[in-house]
């Protein structure tokens, strides 16, 4: 018995190496857009880019309250900072004005779901019903259809990247997060972004967060200091002809 123990660890033991050492490889060279770990392919969003260059995406998650939507317009304006809105469709409906208010100051409008909920448990059908009818409110009030698309909860697995792939839609998490949802307070938020940014970076805001207000100009300071420039999601990211790796980087074959 012992023995026989003794071998299937050695097995278990040679296989996670052997898959290690696949998944390893395969980053080295870049030629997979997935990894298989365990028999199990992992389709992976967007969770950062790399560029060669300073460049950030600032996101922010609209899903609840609208307090302070003005304040960041201004704020980014200030900066000719443009960033991106991830926005619920029940959002839409109750500040249509917001959207528009984004819209106008250049900011892109992008998608968030319709209903905020946990996409892993919705069919297939259901995931693109989401998207689709958050789509056509957003496209109504600003002309432009979204083309990105991220999870309510950072919650994907496989088959809701699949889904919005299949609908036309880059599905985009985020590298660094600010944590302003815990009201840490402002300056918490200012050294945890401005400590992990990195070029190629999308950090993760949430609107109606009290304190964010107030560390944003904090933060776009600190990475101008850096020679950091801001760009929208969409002109962060590669369309075509790319890899993502074991960590969500999305890296250019061209």
């Amino acid at each position: 018995m012992k023995q026989t123990r003794h071998k299937m660890s050695v097995r278990l033991a040679v296989y996670a190496l052997l898959m290690l050492g696949l998944a390893l490889s395969a980053v080295f060279w870049g030629q997979e857009t997935v990894i298989t770990v365990s028999g199990t392919a992992r389709d992976l969003p967007i969770y950062c880019v790399g560029r060669d260059h300073n460049v950030v995406s600032l996101s922010f998650d609209a899903a609840w309250g609208n307090e302070d939507t003005q304040q960041l317009i201004d704020i980014l304006g200030k900066y000719n900072v443009r960033a991106t809105f991830f926005v619920v469709g029940e959002w839409v409906d109750k500040y249509p004005e917001s959207v528009k208010a984004l819209a106008d100051a250049g900011h892109e409008i992008m998608n968030h779901s319709d209903t905020h909920p946990h996409m892993p448990a919705l069919t297939k059908e259901q995931m693109i019903a989401e998207v689709e009818s958050c789509d056509d409110k957003i496209e109504a009030i600003t002309g432009v259809r979204p083309t990105l698309f991220r999870p309510p909860y950072g919650d994907y697995n496989n088959a809701v990247v699949g889904a919005m792939r299949d609908s036309g839609h880059f599905t985009i998490q985020w590298d660094v997060d600010s944590l302003d949802w815990k009201n840490p307070g402002s300056d918490a938020i200012v050294s945890r972004v401005l400590e992990r940014v990195n070029p190629g970076s999308i950090v993760l805001f949430h609107n109606a967060a009290p304190d964010t207000p107030a560390a944003l100009p904090q933060i776009i300071e600190g990475l101008l200091a850096k020679n950091y420039s801001f760009v929208p999601v969409s002109e962060l990211i590669f369309t075509e002809n790319y890899t993502i790796d074991h960590t969500g980087k999305q890296i250019s074959n061209g």
